[in-house]
C-alpha cells in the first residue's frame, strides 16, 4: 500500500483530528455525523439523505468487501441507492485496501477517488463519536496541505454556498431536497394501479420494492403538484436536510388529503406528512443513523429493529385531533411514525426498504399496495 497523505478533520468546536487520506485529496465541509452500522457503506454513501454530511463510521475496520459492480435493471442501479455518492466525506478508523467479495470490483478508496470524495482513515472514531454524542452533530471540515490540493479542486470547494467565515458549511440552511430530487417525471413498470412517488431524495430500493408489487410508479420532483395526475396512491420518499424547506411538498400533500387515496411516507416523508397534519419538526441532538434502531408500535409490545438516517424528528404533540402517533423510538422516545385515525394516511420515520439494514418492516410495501 502506497504512503497516504496526511489530512486533518477540524470541528467547529476547535478540536482537530489527524488522519490519512485514502480517497480524493479534496477539501470539503459539512455536518459531521456518525453511524453505528457494521456494514452497508456502499448503500449509505449513495443514500441522498447523506447530502451535505461527513459520515463517520463507528465500526473500526472498513473496506474489506470493496465496492460492487455498477449493474442496472430497468434503468435502476442493482446495488447502490442512487447513481453517485452524496455524502461529502467519509471518516473511518482502519482502512482495508485489500477486499474480498463475489461482487467486489474495486476498493473503497478507488471508488472514493473516482467519485472525487475525500476519505480519512487512522482517526480515533471512538473518541469522535463520544464528542458527537456529548455535544451533538458538529460542523466540520477536511483540510489538506496546500501542496496536495489542485487549483481545480480549490475553485470547486469555493463554489459551495452557506460557507461561514471560518470555512464551515452548514447544510441546514440549504434546500438539499431540491438538489437531490429528480428534475422531471419518470415512469417505471406497467401495472394497472398507479403510485405517485414524490422524490425528496429517494433511495432506489424504495423504487425496487414498489416495482416488485406490480404497480406502475410515477416518480415526480419534490415540488411537483402530483394532484394533477390520475393515481391510486402516493408515497413520499426519504430525503436530506431540513424539512422546513419543503413548503411546496407539504401543500401538495394537504391537497391530496382531500381524497381518501392512500398516502404513505418514509423518513422525510414522515416529517412532511406530519407538517401537513399540523405538527412541528425539531432537530435531534445527533440524529438516528444506523441499522439497529429499535422501535415499538404504540399501544402494543410489537417491536422492530430498523434502518434509519435522519437528523430531524416530529413533535407529535402538535398533530391534529384526527391523527395519532403510531411508532416510538425505544432509545430516546422520539416519534417514529404517525397515522390518520380514519383515512389511509400514515408514515414511518424508519426505512422499511432497508438496504442496508434488517428487513423486519418490508411488509409495509405489501400493506400499502393492498390499500390501493
Amino acid at each position: 500500500m502506497h504512503k497516504l497523505t496526511p489530512v486533518r478533520l477540524i470541528l467547529e468546536n476547535g478540536m482537530v483530528f489527524q488522519g490519512k487520506s485514502f480517497g480524493a485529496e479534496k477539501p470539503t465541509s459539512g455536518e459531521v455525523v456518525f453511524s453505528t452500522s457494521m456494514v452497508g457503506y456502499p448503500e449509505s454513501l449513495t443514500d441522498p439523505s447523506y447530502k451535505g454530511q461527513i459520515l463517520s463510521l463507528t465500526y473500526p475496520i472498513i473496506g474489506n468487501y470493496g465496492v460492487p459492480a455498477k449493474g442496472e435493471t430497468d434503468g435502476i442501479s442493482d446495488f447502490f441507492e442512487s447513481v453517485h455518492i452524496h455524502a461529502s466525506g467519509l471518516i473511518i478508523q482502519d482502512y482495508t485496501s485489500e477486499y474480498s467479495h463475489w461482487n467486489g470490483i474495486e476498493s473503497l478508496g478507488e471508488w472514493l477517488k473516482n467519485e472525487n470524495i475525500p476519505g480519512i482513515c487512522d482517526v480515533d472514531t471512538r473518541k469522535l463519536t463520544k464528542i458527537l454524542r456529548e455535544e451533538g452533530s458538529l460542523l466540520g471540515k477536511i483540510v489538506f496541505d496546500e501542496s496536495h490540493v489542485s487549483e481545480k479542486t480549490k475553485d470547486a470547494s469555493k463554489a459551495e454556498v452557506n460557507i461561514s467565515k471560518d470555512g464551515f458549511y452548514n447544510p441546514d440552511f440549504t434546500n438539499l431536497v431540491a438538489e437531490v430530487s429528480c428534475k422531471e417525471v419518470i415512469e417505471y413498470g406497467d401495472g394497472v394501479k398507479k403510485v405517485v412517488l414524490v422524490d425528496c431524495g429517494v433511495k432506489l430500493n424504495i423504487l425496487r420494492e414498489l416495482i416488485k408489487q406490480g404497480v406502475k410508479v410515477i416518480r415526480v420532483p419534490w415540488d411537483y403538484d402530483f394532484n394533477t395526475i390520475d393515481f391510486d396512491g402516493v408515497v413520499i420518499s426519504n430525503g436530506p436536510g431540513n424539512p422546513d424547506h419543503c413548503i411546496a411538498t407539504v401543500e401538495n400533500i394537504r391537497k391530496a388529503m382531500n381524497s381518501d387515496k392512500p398516502i404513505f411516507g418514509i423518513c422525510m416523508g414522515n416529517q412532511l406528512i406530519s407538517k401537513a397534519a399540523g405538527a412541528k419538526i425539531y432537530k435531534l441532538k445527533y440524529g438516528h443513523r444506523s441499522h439497529n434502531q429499535p422501535v415499538r408500535r404504540v399501544g402494543s409490545n410489537q417491536c422492530f429493529i430498523t434502518s434509519q438516517n435522519h437528523g430531524y424528528a416530529v413533535d407529535d404533540k402538535g398533530l391534529g385531533k384526527e391523527w395519532e402517533p403510531w411508532y416510538v423510538n425505544l432509545n430516546d422516545g422520539t416519534n417514529e411514525g404517525i397515522r390518520h385515525k380514519s383515512k389511509p394516511f400514515y408514515s414511518v420515520q424508519f426505512h422499511p426498504e432497508a438496504n442496508g439494514g434488517p428487513n423486519d418492516t418490508r411488509y409495509f410495501f405489501d400493506e400499502f399496495v393492498k390499500l390501493l
